[in-house]
C-alpha cells in the first residue's frame, strides 16, 4: 500500500478531529495538526490557549515568514513520517495545500456537518477557554474570522467529502469506506 496522506479541512467542530481520533486508532495513523506549533508558541510565552490568541501568533507568524510557514512544518512532518496513513488536520487556506499537495498520495477531505450540529458540538466539547462563553451569534462570528473565513472557500478543492451529521458510527462507517477506496 502506497502512504496516504489525508489533509481534513472543515468548519469548527465539524469532526476533523473525531476523524483524525478514529483514524489514528484504527490505523494507527500518523497526525499532525496546523495549531500544534501555534500552541507550542503559546505555552512557551506564557498565553492563554484561547482562539483568539492563536489566531493572532497565525497571522503574526504567517505575515513575518510567509503565507505557508504552517504548511511548510506540516508537510515536512508528514513527508518524515513513515506511517502508511498520515493525517495533517485543521487545513484553512489555499497556503495550507500548496505543499501538501505536491506529496504523492495526498488527498483534501472536506469534513462537514450543519451549523447547529457543530454548535452543539462546541458547547458541549469546550475545547478552548472560551467555548463556554460564546452564544450562536459569537459562534457564527467565529466563522467568520481571517482564520476560518476561507474554509468553504478551499473545500471545494476536495474530491472527498464526509457529511458528519449523523452519529460517530457513521462518521466512521465512512471513514472505513474511504480508506478503503483510497488502498
Amino acid at each position: 500500500m502506497n502512504k496516504i496522506i489525508i489533509g481534513f479541512v472543515g468548519e469548527l467542530a465539524s469532526g476533523k478531529g473525531c476523524a483524525s481520533e478514529y483514524l489514528i486508532k484504527k490505523y494507527k495513523a500518523g497526525y499532525y495538526i496546523f495549531s500544534s506549533p501555534l500552541r507550542e508558541t503559546a505555552k512557551k510565552l506564557y498565553l492563554e490557549e484561547t482562539r483568539a490568541n492563536l489566531q493572532k501568533l497565525s497571522q503574526s507568524l504567517r505575515e513575518t515568514f510567509g503565507q505557508d510557514i504552517l504548511a511548510k512544518i506540516i508537510a515536512e512532518n508528514v513527508k518524515n513520517d513513515k506511517r502508511k496513513i498520515v493525517i495533517a488536520d485543521g487545513i484553512r487556506r489555499f497556503p495550507d495545500i500548496r505543499h501538501l499537495s505536491k506529496i504523492h498520495g495526498f488527498k483534501l477531505v472536506y469534513v462537514t456537518a450543519s451549523e447547529n450540529i457543530r454548535f452543539a458540538r462546541i458547547k458541549k466539547r469546550k475545547q478552548y477557554s472560551d467555548d463556554k462563553k460564546n452564544s450562536m451569534a459569537e459562534f457564527k462570528k467565529l466563522q467568520n474570522s481571517e482564520a476560518d473565513r476561507l474554509i468553504k472557500t478551499v473545500a471545494k478543492k476536495a474530491k472527498i467529502v464526509i457529511d458528519n451529521n449523523s452519529t460517530k458510527k457513521d462518521l466512521y462507517k465512512k471513514l472505513d469506506q474511504m480508506i478503503s477506496k483510497l488502498k
